[in-house]
């Protein structure tokens, strides 16, 4: 991941630059990462960069990515310094002195969820860390091939049906807390199965559960896409289910597009992406649907700007109310973050 962030990647992004669509349009962006890793640097400064494109982006929510754990302590406690970490970037975005949007107001972490009844104390910790603290992600995402890299929690095959991994799910509920499911698109059963046996859950779908388009699933676009309607179809029948749409152009998905000579811009974007995208609104429902960036990961493809744009394109058919849930409203009420106004967005914490 190093490409994302180094000088020549940023050349190869402002080949194509874009004014923003409908600037004034409010935005919370409900998935991006902050990380500090050899040759790879993506903390505020680098996502306030990203994020001064015109847009209006009022909050955004930090999912986990194993980045600043503990140094030492219990191994299983380690995690909860990424929620210790990204609360002080949160507290000091809520300062006020770095620009209007409310940086990581939510904060999703890891604990392994394979400790069964015993992750509750590593659930308690994370809630203590931060009053931001809204759920877990404990990815799942396996494939055989070992062209596929697998998640970066090392997860076991079908880990999702697991009974220890399920006995730590079931303590969410107890604690308020939602979860980020991330596998690949073979694995949506497991994700159906998981969102029928914990109706009490609410699970937030990731990046459409990342369709494959490498390895053995090179040039099978069409028929990755036939099945993944089939159980995007059964899941959206789930009630507690969400979807986040987005994070469909890493490098895993097989468009190609970190490879060419420049970058693609909204409107060769949008047409690329556009039935992934209207068949999961068309699901779930505007009010079960949230626009994600995904960054910087997705940053190897494409700008903030010039994504956010091919969003905007691809909604402007919609009314404006179902653009208002699709760009916030459902964001901000999946992850309890307050409706701002121009007057509180500046307040202190």
């Amino acid at each position: 991941m190093a490409a994302v962030t180094d000088p020549e990647h940023q050349q190869w992004l402002d080949q194509v630059r874009e004014a923003p669509l409908e600037p004034e349009l409010p935005i919370c962006d409900p998935h991006h990462h902050l990380w500090d890793r050899a040759g790879s640097r993506y903390l505020l400064d680098e996502l306030l960069a990203d994020l001064d494109c015109g847009h209006n982006i009022v909050s955004t929510v930090f999912v986990e990515c194993g980045s600043m754990y503990r140094a030492s302590g219990p191994e299983h406690l380690r995690p909860v310094g990424e929620t210790e970490f990204v609360n002080g970037i949160a507290a000091m975005s809520a300062s006020g002195g770095y620009g209007p949007a409310r940086i990581c107001a939510g904060i999703v972490g890891f604990a392994d969820l394979l400790l069964g009844d015993a992750v509750d104390e590593v659930l308690e910790a994370h809630l203590a860390a931060s009053p931001r603290f809204r759920g877990i992600r404990h990815a799942g995402g396996w494939d055989a091939s070992p062209e596929v890299r697998n998640s970066h929690s090392n997860p076991p095959e079908g880990m999702y049906l697991r009974d220890d991994f399920r006995k730590g799910f079931a303590r969410l509920a107890t604690h308020g807390l939602s979860f980020e499911a991330w596998q690949y698109h073979h694995q949506l059963p497991q994700v159906i199965d998981l969102a029928q046996a914990f109706p009490d859950v609410t699970i937030i779908l990731n990046h459409f559960s990342g369709p494959l388009g490498i390895g053995p699933w090179k040039g099978r676009r069409e028929e990755v896409f036939r099945a993944w309607k089939a159980d995007m179809a059964a899941l959206a029948r789930c009630g507690n289910v969400v979807a986040k749409l987005g994070g469909l152009v890493m490098p895993v998905n097989g468009f190609g597009f970190h490879k060419a000579d420049t970058p693609p811009d909204s409107a060769v974007l949008a047409e690329a992406t556009r039935d992934w995208y209207l068949y999961t609104i068309d699901c779930f429902g505007p009010d079960r649907c949230m626009f994600e960036s995904n960054f910087p990961v997705d940053r190897a493809s494409v700008s903030y700007g010039v994504l956010f744009n091919s969003f905007k394109r691809l909604t402007q058919d919609f009314s404006t109310a179902e653009r208002q849930a699709l760009f916030r409203g459902t964001a901000e009420r999946t992850y309890r973050i307050e409706q701002l106004d121009a007057s509180s967005l500046d307040r202190k914490d």
